[in-house]
């Protein structure tokens, strides 16, 4: 009787611990995967940004600036079906420079303009800012934390490179999963020619890393297994693996230059995971770490040394920059 009382316990728990991967899979997918609110960033102490930061955000006159401009509204389907869509805004004097601009999760395109504004007006750039799968009015009901999405990111670049010329330089600019995408596109083979720099503004290495951080952080939970599991129920829901979604095997291959951006306070992607990307670049790389500055801060913290960054880097990296 009490050895079969040990064996019904531990059947117990085996089907308890299966019943929980398999809740906490679905859980997790919908809690950060699937499109609609996220709640649980309410409140997150880790995304808190200064007061100054916040007024800019919500605020600042690049808002205005946005809301004035007259885009031409270009569409693509993405090669698993979705319709994508993005704001094309030429540039005040023809230009072969073209800058697409990518947004961080849970964003949409527009917000992008706090950066277009410069390219625009400073810099006379033509700017393309997409909604990423997902986001905005792009089709998707997932969210791709940059692995779809960096194809999506070289289908729009041949789009726009058949609009504008094959001499078109195309930087691409993009903050944190915004800048993750364009890490993740820069070590492809279908990496279009015309793209010559690449700047990432609070990059996260791999979406698994990223995970496993947060659940740690948020809800002291270990990654293994239950991240796993999560993995392979976002494979079948969405069509990628957290693994595979991989920044870092992207940059060990990339011939593009790359500048780095972080902040050194940033706690909700650690300022590490890009020193790390910048130390494993093969390609030429520069790293610009700002003081005091959580996720996505370093512009509002830092603009006079952010734009003179990205200028040096642009001039160094564009031929038509080049004196």
């Amino acid at each position: 009787m009490r050895k079969m009382g040990w064996k019904k316990l531990l059947v117990f728990i085996i089907a308890f611990f299966i019943v929980f991967q398999i809740a906490g899979s679905f859980f997790f997918y919908n809690l950060a995967i699937k499109r609609g609110p996220k709640d649980f960033l309410t409140g997150n102490a880790d995304l808190k940004v200064s007061a100054e930061t916040m007024e800019v955000f919500l605020n600042g006159d690049w808002r205005l600036w946005v809301e004035e401009q007259e885009y031409e509204e270009m569409k693509l389907t993405s090669r698993d079906g979705l319709e994508l869509m993005g704001y094309y805004l030429p540039a005040k004097q023809p230009s072969d420079k073209l800058v697409i601009l990518t947004h961080g999760y849970l964003g949409h395109a527009k917000q992008m303009g706090l950066y277009g504004r410069y390219y625009y007006e400073e810099l006379g750039f033509n700017i393309f800012m997409p909604n990423a799968r997902g986001h905005g009015r792009s089709g998707g009901d997932y969210y791709g934390f940059g692995w779809p999405d960096r194809l999506d990111l070289i289908d729009w670049t041949n789009l726009l490179e058949e609009k504008l010329g094959a001499k078109t330089e195309v930087v691409y600019h993009g903050l944190s999963m915004g800048a993750a995408t364009v890490l993740m596109a820069s070590g492809g083979d279908e990496l279009p020619k015309q793209v010559k720099a690449i700047v990432a503004d609070s990059p996260y290495q791999s979406v698994y890393q990223l995970f496993a951080y947060q659940m740690n952080r948020m809800f002291h939970l270990p990654a293994y297994p239950l991240l796993d599991n999560m993995s392979l129920l976002t494979k079948a829901k969405a069509g990628y693996s957290l693994k595979e979604a991989n920044a870092l095997n992207e940059v060990k291959k990339t011939e593009v230059p790359i500048l780095y951006i972080h902040g050194k306070a940033d706690t909700f992607v650690p300022t590490d995971m890009t020193k790390e990307l910048y130390e494993e670049t093969k390609s030429e790389a520069e790293l610009f770490l700002v003081d005091g500055a959580n996720h996505g801060e370093a512009f509002v913290m830092d603009e006079d040394g952010y734009k003179a960054v990205v200028s040096d880097f642009l001039q160094a990296n564009l031929s038509t920059l080049k004196d």
